[in-house]
């Protein structure tokens, strides 16, 4: 156990090894990504059946429940299967980006094409996990860094698809980025607490603002719990500097697709992506662009 302990303690082995596991929990992200919005829609769907009483067999149930009804549906069951024939994918067919790239991107029976999507997450989830490992090491740190980077991955892909931050992701992570200052392990909890109640405070007082001077929602209460996890993983010192790089990402990107993809101006952009991907910066360098930042201004 001791040599096991001495090997890990070895930055490239290190990051070698958390590479992989990044590349089978990038497989499994991508089963959350696709099914986790359906099981919400779901629920919701039963729920609406419930308050408005209406037989659950009944035809307006029906056309309520546009979704295929199946006994069960989670993140378990059914097992993956091809889109376009139905055929369950073999444990084999299911190797990260090396079935696909022996597959030729293609469904092994019907020839139906496969998403180059799947690759490229699982992909991304394995170079996030490699960098998280040679950051912080072999350490505590490293482990829950990890949860917290493929838990932004599945909420930015989610978000980006349906516009949705699940309840289901972002509150459990908020409680375990507390339960986790009580050990020190980020930031002390004075800062977390505060952290928490400020990242939630500051973008439900934009929202409403922006509410008030112009008649519309510019964000979700998705956008309000994702940067109040930040707080409380991080401590409400990193919030500034995770609001500045989110908005500086978000209109350069908004303009790019409005100027250069013509995107519908009206169309609303989710900014839960670039939210995550600056607590992401945040979590690894956030020292080092808050020093930065005092710095050039002076401070």
């Amino acid at each position: 156990m001791q040599q096991l302990s001495t090997l890990l303690d070895t930055a490239p082995l290190f990051s070698a090894l958390t590479g992989i596991i990044g590349l089978l929990v990038g497989s499994f992200l991508n089963v959350v990504i696709y099914r986790l919005p359906i099981m919400m829609q779901r629920e919701w769907r039963k729920e609406c059946t419930e308050y408005l009483q209406i037989d659950q067999e009944s035809p307006k149930a029906d056309a309520l429940d546009g979704a295929d009804k199946e006994e069960s549906f989670n993140l378990v069951f059914p097992l993956s299967r091809c889109p376009g024939c139905n055929t369950p994918i073999k444990p084999y067919q299911n190797i990260p980006v090396i079935s696909y790239l022996f597959l030729r991107g293609k469904c092994a029976t019907c020839g139906c094409r496969i998403s180059m999507r799947y690759p490229v997450i699982e992909a991304f989830t394995a170079a996030t996990s490699i960098m998280v490992a040679w950051h912080f090491g072999y350490t505590p740190q490293a482990v829950f860094a990890l949860l917290l980077s493929w838990s932004l991955i599945a909420l930015i892909f989610i978000d980006i698809d349906h516009q949705l931050l699940p309840d289901s992701i972002t509150l459990p992570m908020l409680w375990l980025g507390m339960c986790l200052s009580l050990f020190n392990v980020f930031t002390d909890a004075h800062a977390s607490i505060i952290g928490a109640v400020a990242g939630y405070t500051a973008l439900w007082a934009v929202f409403h603002l922006f509410k008030l001077a112009t008649g519309k929602e510019g964000m979700g209460y998705g956008d309000f719990k994702l940067l109040a996890l930040f707080g409380a993983w991080l401590g409400w010192q990193y919030l500034p500097i995770i609001i500045l790089l989110s908005s500086l990402v978000g209109a350069i990107i908004g303009l790019g697709m409005i100027i250069f993809v013509k995107h519908d101006h009206n169309v609303p952009i989710p900014f839960g992506p670039y939210l995550a991907v600056a607590g992401w910066i945040a979590l690894l360098w956030g020292n080092e662009l808050n020093q930065l930042y005092l710095t050039t201004v002076g401070l």
